[in-house]
């Protein structure tokens, strides 16, 4: 069975982590919004309907990062309550 790699982290390996993650998703977020935008500008002046679901459609590139994101937010959460019991 494949070992939990997140489990090897300590707690502040897995807040670094943590943090360069969600400025990646923040960062990479943006610059969709604005490449998705102007794909749905350019998909209605030049009437070309095709571009509509590839706009909409490419945020789901991001989820891998957004699970990973999940990831690491419940094994720190897990390492937390252990220590408030």
């Amino acid at each position: 069975m494949k070992n939990n790699k997140l489990a090897d982290l300590t707690t502040e390996q897995l807040e670094a982590k943590k943090k360069t993650l969600k400025g990646a998703l923040i960062g990479l977020g943006i610059v969709m919004i604005i490449a998705c935008s102007f794909l749905f500008y350019l998909a209605i002046v030049n009437k070309n309907y095709a571009l509509l679901p590839i706009s909409t459609g490419c945020f789901i590139t991001l989820l891998p990062s957004v699970i990973g994101l999940k990831q690491i937010n419940a094994e720190i959460k897990s390492r937390e309550s252990k220590y408030i019991k």
